[in-house]
């Protein structure tokens, strides 16, 4: 048969398995329900849903953090901000380049990897987006579960006072997303889309108690207005005691780009439900950088404003907004945050966190793992991750784990975008995603020699230089911009040897 008797255009760009072709596959190993191309029918979401789910995923703690914790490493507000911004607009580069296969052939992210590293070397970039997704379920389920302690604190006070109630919130909250995810991409899409509004609401919440907390003054009685907080200047002394301005700025910016990194990889799994190019273009260009550049402009102006009045008590600022809630002296007005901190963590956390994970374990065993397993079993690995190590102050959660995944994440995002574009030129042969040895992408023995060798080179030296004790000198700064290092290495080396070492699983498909 040819191929058009497995692949058929239904709609302008827009390409889905026949029939037959789904027929033919049913006994597959590499094919399951949740791993299959959807339907251009299934193709359904518009501009305002992507933008909704890039929204609600945004509006999220860590995004408040990422400008908090520059700000505790000593820059300035407005430099915190400008550091975010720049970042994710660098960062929607990669996202929008690799959306463009999942909204075309329907193809989640777990399947769009075997393109490019086989049908087995698929489980190095699966995986890897998987641990990592797995660590930031556990930071956003710790968020998540103090907020519902918060919560319910203000009916059962005494729950404050128990040793473990972080804990239990942590558990509760993993659990309830854990079900919503398992619901699938229609619960999903019904809850970003009634969460975004909420989630905007908390932020200019969160905004407006930074500011009367400023306006309050601290116990000396100094008053401080709006200018006073974002006119700030960067700390001096806390920059040197951080390494200096251009390491933190350097590493702020790349932990801004990495912020992200884990989408730039999987962000087929949700473009494939897009009507459109167009819809997943527009969507997450209104979507993401602009709410991701307003959250940090509120997480700088909190972090500011409690150091002003020295609301910690040792005249440097809150790195974690939940604090917040601590110092609220009204119940009803408590519950109501924490409840807004509830929708926006478990927006994100569904999205980027747990949707990944869940189809890369489905992809280890596709015929006895299902969708809802894989969720199931990623939230159990995030129990062994230690959030409270973490998030315990801004060095390691800005240089310590951003830098480090994102520089093992940058050049996996780099190979896809050079085989893709420049290599396959944007023409796949859908069928043979789902064929293993009998597809023309089994490369050697199902792995790709050519996309792990560069992904091993992109993500080397800027690892040792943030992990071991050789971090200083060059290995100081590469590992200060692992993202961008990273990234240019893994593209240029791929097309290197795929120019040295040209074989039809690389050649362009014509469809």
């Amino acid at each position: 048969m040819s191929q058009s008797d497995y692949v058929r255009e239904r709609r302008k760009g827009l390409y889905e398995l026949t029939d037959t072709a789904r027929a033919e596959l049913a006994d597959s190993k590499y094919y399951n329900k949740n791993l299959a191309p959807t339907s251009v029918s299934e193709r359904n979401w518009s501009t305002y849903n992507i933008a909704s789910l890039w929204i609600g995923m945004s509006v999220c703690l860590p995004a408040f953090t990422m400008a908090s914790g520059l700000v505790s490493l000593g820059l300035s507000p407005w430099l915190a901000v400008l550091n975010v911004a720049l970042g994710n607009i660098i960062i929607l580069i990669p996202i929008q380049l690799n959306s463009h296969a999942g909204t075309k052939y329907g193809i989640p992210f777990p399947v769009f990897a075997r393109m490019t590293f086989g049908p087995i070397g698929a489980h190095i970039p699966s995986l890897s987006r998987a641990v990592t997704a797995c660590g930031w379920n556990a930071i956003q389920s710790w968020f998540g579960g103090g907020a519902l302690i918060a919560m319910a604190a203000v009916f059962v006070p005494s729950i404050k006072d128990l040793d473990n109630a972080h804990y239990i919130g942590f558990f509760v909250f993993l659990a309830f997303a854990c079900i919503i995810t398992a619901a699938g991409a229609g619960a999903i899409k019904i809850f970003e889309a009634i969460g975004a509004p909420v989630l905007i609401i908390l932020t200019f919440c969160l905004f407006v108690w930074s500011f009367m907390l400023a306006g309050n003054g601290d116990a000396a009685g100094n008053t401080f207005t709006f200018e006073d907080v974002i006119r700030a200047s960067s700390d001096t002394v806390l920059i040197e005691a951080n390494g200096g301005f251009w390491y933190i700025f350097m590493a702020g910016l790349t932990s801004s780009i990495a912020f992200w990194a884990t989408m730039a990889l999987n962000i087929p799994d949700f473009s494939r439900y897009a009507s459109s190019q167009s819809a997943q273009f527009k969507g997450q260009l209104f979507g993401m950088p602009l709410t991701m550049a307003i959250c940090a402009f509120v997480g700088a102006f909190f972090a500011q404003a409690t150091k002003l009045v020295n609301l910690g008590g040792d005249g440097m600022p809150i790195f974690d907004p939940t604090e917040a809630l601590n110092h609220i002296d009204f119940p009803i007005i408590t519950f109501l945050i924490g409840f807004g901190v509830v929708i926006a963590t478990i927006t994100t956390n569904i999205a980027a966190n747990i949707v990944a994970p869940a189809n890369g374990i489905s992809n280890l065993w596709p015929k006895r793992i299902s969708y809802a397993l894989g969720a199931f079993i990623s939230c159990l690995i995030a129990v062994l991750y230690r959030p409270w190590w973490i998030l315990s102050d801004a060095g390691n959660y800005i240089i310590g784990w951003l830098n480090v995944y994102g520089g093992i994440l940058a050049p996996i995002a780099a190979i896809f975008i050079a085989d893709y574009y420049i290599v396959k030129k944007r023409n796949v042969d859908l069928m043979s995603l789902y064929q293993g040895k009998a597809g023309r992408y089994w490369y050697t023995h199902g792995l790709n020699p050519n996309a792990i060798i560069a992904w091993i080179c992109g993500f080397i030296l800027p690892t040792i230089g943030s992990t071991t004790a050789l971090g200083g000198g060059a290995f100081k700064w590469i590992s200060a911009n692992a993202y961008i290092f990273g990234f240019a290495i893994g593209f240029i080396v791929y097309l290197v040897l795929s120019a040295v070492n040209k074989n039809d699983s690389q050649a362009s498909s014509r469809i």
